[in-house]
């Protein structure tokens, strides 16, 4: 079993309102994707819209020790892959819902919608993406001086 499948797993396990589906084949799409000296650091699943009532577009987000990585295999051929570098990356914003919650990721290109998400499960992957690119941005930094 993969390390990104098993990371999706046990979010899954430990916040079963998320919807996701298909964790097996979109996190494939992420491990396609990592380059071979990349550690996955967390996972988890969410809708990659904007639409509550739109639970066809299940992705798998990973941190990994250089980007994050949004993979969703397509259900009859082909796959949909974002890489986001910390240096693209400008602000993250948490909306919470009754029950479910949404991850607003501001990029320099893009702005990403991950929504369905349980509102238990915010506070965690606030914390996890905040304090990565906190870390990464100073890297970048240094890089740049």
């Amino acid at each position: 079993m993969s390390v990104v499948y098993e990371q999706v797993l046990k979010f899954k396990e430990k916040y079963p309102l998320t919807i996701g589906w298909r964790l097996l084949k979109n996190a494939s799409v992420v491990e396609k994707h990592m380059n071979p000296d990349e550690v996955a650091l967390y996972s988890f699943v969410a809708q990659k819209n904007d639409n509550p009532f739109n639970v066809w577009g299940s992705a798998v987000i990973t941190l990994t020790d250089k980007r994050i990585l949004i993979g969703r295999k397509r259900v009859v051929f082909g796959y949909f892959l974002n890489s986001i570098t910390p240096d693209m990356f400008n602000d993250l914003k948490i909306s919470s819902g009754i029950i479910w919650g949404k991850v607003y990721i501001d990029t320099i290109k893009e702005f990403v919608t991950l929504s369905n998400i349980s509102k238990d499960a915010l506070a965690e992957i606030e914390t996890e993406i905040s304090s990565y690119m906190m870390e990464q941005k100073k890297n970048y930094i240094s890089k740049e001086t």
